[in-house]
């Protein structure tokens, strides 16, 4: 870990996942539906209101609707999506992740890290199309993060399909994060500054292959996201799954619907109301492909610290402190967590771009076969 790591504090309430999933007081065979247009223009609460947090801090996903995306900018997304995927490999090895010191490219099958074990699905990183921080030797190393993505000459509809759905969908999701705030009896504005540009903000389009019986199914392995928000599109095939005191409970497409889930960030400026929940996507069966897009409402590297919100004491006693595990600790310090989580899924760029962060990740973040 950088100096700058070392001294930041750690989130300090750590609580085990038996004891964070025990609000759950009656078992869930759904996820529950939150339409955005329904939370109104953010200037009062209501009972729509007090439902969307007490689902956040119950279970931390539901399904959105109502957030006003067209469905003709989603097929089109959907479909160069597949085009990417459809390019030959050597194609899209010319702009692999491990050429750009900012995580953003393609990565093949097996190629990102999840609790040690490799991820099924193959998959191409972009964030804010910025330039890049200039390197010196007392510059953070987690400015690196911030730079341009890395686009296919093959597919030039790409790129303006990509930015115009970064665009599209932090709108939705600034909108969705004033309504959490409004929930929690806080202004509508009051993390503005956190959101501000330049920003930080991540998508990621997968392709998970199918596999056949009684290999590994790890499309992805269980893991929490690390930013505010996450909001998923998913196709019609399935697989993703939320953890809940029953077990997994299977979350099954909802056609033009978001997947919404809490980030660790949004946990930690809650100090634990609203939670960050474990999930993972189990690999479609062989002859079967499915495709999703995920986006990442992340806070700006130049706001440097997440705050914390001064909840109401009835809230506040609700409070759980936000979780934080021994062998991936959270941060307070924005740029220090968003560099801890790529490196410890992208090895190769890593080792590559961060020797000195990459060193210092002990065993047990490392495959035995690295």
């Amino acid at each position: 870990m950088s100096t700058v790591a070392q001294a930041l504090r750690p989130a300090t309430t750590s609580l085990n996942a038996a004891q964070a999933l025990s609000a759950l007081d009656t078992p869930l065979d759904s996820l529950p539906v939150i339409n955005l247009a329904e939370l109104g223009d953010s200037t009062r609460h209501t009972p729509a209101h007090a439902r969307l947090a007490r689902i956040a801090r119950d279970i931390g996903f539901f399904y959105l609707e109502g957030h006003g995306i067209a469905p003709e900018q989603i097929e089109r997304l959907e479909a160069v999506a597949r085009q990417f995927f459809a390019l030959p490999p050597e194609v899209k090895q010319r702009i692999a992740i491990h050429h750009s010191r900012h995580f953003r490219g393609y990565t093949g099958v097996g190629g990102e890290i999840t609790r040690l074990q490799p991820d099924l699905r193959e998959q191409i990183d972009f964030g804010e199309e910025l330039e890049p921080v200039a390197q010196a030797a007392d510059t953070p190393a987690w400015w690196g993060l911030q730079g341009p993505n890395q686009w296919p000459a093959e597919l030039p509809q790409l790129q303006s399909d990509i930015l115009a759905w970064l665009d599209t969908t932090r709108d939705v999701a600034k909108r969705l994060l004033q309504a959490f705030l409004v929930a929690l009896e806080q202004p509508a504005t009051a993390l503005n500054a956190l959101v501000a540009p330049p920003h930080n903000n991540r998508l990621k389009i997968i392709h998970y292959p199918g596999q056949a019986q009684g290999q590994s199914d790890q499309g992805v392995g269980a893991h929490k996201d690390g930013g505010l928000l996450t909001l998923l599109l998913q196709d019609q095939v399935g697989g993703l799954q939320v953890q809940t005191p029953q077990g997994w409970l299977d979350v099954p497409p909802r056609k033009n619907a978001f997947v919404v889930n809490i980030g660790e960030m949004l946990e930690l400026a809650t100090n634990g109301y609203l939670r960050a929940n474990v999930h993972r996507v189990l690999s479609p069966r062989s002859g079967v492909s499915r495709y999703s897009i995920a986006y990442f409402f992340s806070p700006s590297l130049h706001a440097q610290e997440v705050p914390l919100l001064d909840l109401p004491s009835h809230l506040a006693q609700q409070a759980r402190g936000p979780e934080s595990d021994p062998l991936n600790p959270l941060f307070s310090h924005i740029g220090t967590n968003a560099l801890k989580g790529r490196v410890r899924s992208h090895l190769d760029v890593a080792e590559k771009f961060y020797p000195a962060q990459f060193a210092l990740l002990d065993k047990t973040a490392k495959p035995s076969a690295y």
